[in-house]
């Protein structure tokens, strides 16, 4: 029996969730429970691989159990972006079939989402507008932004470069220098999107919230034990992220992130109209580790997301975004001096699950024991694909996707505390100082 010390605890700031009506969250576990499948965690490869199972398995009963509630976790917390090309790759020729398959990959992701978002009328901002990559610097744009068209070009995957006032133009404000605009990416709010799809499970998925796990026992046949009752599985799918560890898998291979973001109140209709640029718009950063991310949201708020930690204990106190909350609001009201007396409104983190080499958990961990964990920050589309996917490779079904994600790295093995701590943090200051240009 593996005790699961740590369960994910997650505050009541998350700005997307608060911005939406009240939801009733599904019942906690109060009692012993025997099912076919169990999935744990209601992230974005948990959601999808439950619904798979039950497309793939319509006869067999399957209980989804989430540590808190949904969109309250990493999948509800992060900048809202649906990505399908890839960027920050280089131009080998092994990279470059690496990058066609995840743009396949990812578009797969995207085409279930959207289907779902349809399907069930899921109000989630569901904005089909693409992204923008953007650098600040000459050095981004020469080391991160022109590989990314020669890569794009190789992909014969369409885009558009944008730089100075025809960039500034496009977003209204001029801090970046350039961009490369790619038209397939979706941004959404990720709360809606997560309790959209979390509402609308099939009829033999049965969704547990508020109800953690705390210890878990493998083998012929799998014991998972919570507050207030047991659940009896034959096979469980572990979709917990930077908490796989927890459950004595892929232990001492992945590193956990944390990331704040923040959201403007609503602007008024006359402060819209002092915004140039277009109405709804995001862009990432050339790196991630030191640059902004930044958003206008089609409800026409601005979230401003940055400050990446690594944060091992696998939380981080809400105190810690007072800081955060106050160089946002400079950052805002210096990018945007128009909008004079716009606050601050939402400050919150959200967990970040990464490897050393880019590589995915993926796959049978153990006897009738599944994984897909580290998304390496594209959760909506690596997350969702993986889910897909492990459920296809637990139910045997012979999908050609399998083995294209199976191709990618797992990821690697890594030196034990307190050097993997020295080295994480000596990578991350290293990252600061060498791409401050880019901040």
């Amino acid at each position: 029996m593996t005790v699961v010390a740590i369960t994910p605890l997650n505050d009541k700031t998350n700005g997307w969730s608060r911005i939406l009506p009240p939801r009733q969250p599904r019942p906690t576990l109060d009692h012993d429970l025997v099912v076919d499948w169990v999935v744990v965690g209601a992230g974005q490869a948990g959601l999808a691989a439950a619904r798979r199972l039950a497309e793939n398995r319509p006869g067999d009963s399957i209980a989804l159990v989430e540590a808190g509630t949904a969109g309250e976790g990493a999948q509800g917390r992060n900048a809202g972006f649906i990505i399908d090309t890839p960027h920050n790759v280089g131009s080998s020729l092994g990279e470059l079939s690496a990058a066609r398959d995840h743009v396949t990959l990812a578009r797969t992701a995207i085409a279930s989402l959207e289907e779902q978002v349809r399907k069930y009328d899921i109000e989630c901002d569901w904005d089909p507008v693409g992204k923008l990559h953007t650098a600040v610097s000459s050095h981004g744009i020469k080391e991160i932004l022109e590989p990314t068209r020669q890569v794009l070009d190789s992909l014969n995957e369409p885009y558009t470069w944008f730089e100075g006032k025809a960039l500034h133009k496009r977003i209204g404000f001029n801090h970046f220098s350039a961009g490369i605009y790619t038209p397939g990416a979706v941004l959404v709010n990720p709360a809606a999107l997560s309790r959209g799809l979390a509402d609308n499970l099939p009829a033999n998925v049965t969704l547990y919230e508020n109800t953690p796990v705390t210890a878990a026992q493998f083998g012929p046949e799998i014991r998972l034990s919570t507050p207030h009752g047991t659940i009896r599985a034959g096979k469980v799918i572990l979709a917990v992220s930077v908490f796989a560890s927890q459950f004595g898998v892929l232990r001492n291979r992945l590193i956990p992130i944390s990331a704040c973001g923040s959201l403007t109140r609503q602007l008024t209709e006359e402060e819209q109209s002092r915004l140039e640029g277009l109405r709804s718009w995001g862009l990432t950063p050339a790196n991630a580790f030191v640059g902004v991310t930044v958003r206008r949201t089609r409800d026409q708020r601005i979230l401003i997301r940055q400050d990446m930690r690594y944060e091992p204990s696998l939380q981080r106190d809400s105190e810690s975004y007072k800081p955060v909350a106050a160089h946002h609001q400079e950052l805002f009201d210096h990018w945007f001096p128009a909008l004079k007396g716009v606050s601050i409104e939402h400050t919150w983190s959200g967990f970040i699950c990464v490897s050393r080499n880019g590589g995915a958990g993926f796959g049978e961990v153990a006897p009738n024991v599944y994984a897909a964990v580290c998304d390496n920050g594209l959760g909506w589309t690596k997350g969702t694909v993986s889910g897909l996917l492990i459920a296809d490779k637990a139910t045997g079904v012979d999908n050609p996707l399998i083995a294209t994600y199976e191709a990618f790295s797992q990821p690697s093995r890594l030196p034990p505390r307190p050097f993997l701590d020295v080295g994480v943090r000596a990578r991350f200051s290293w990252e600061l100082w060498s791409n401050r240009r880019e901040a």
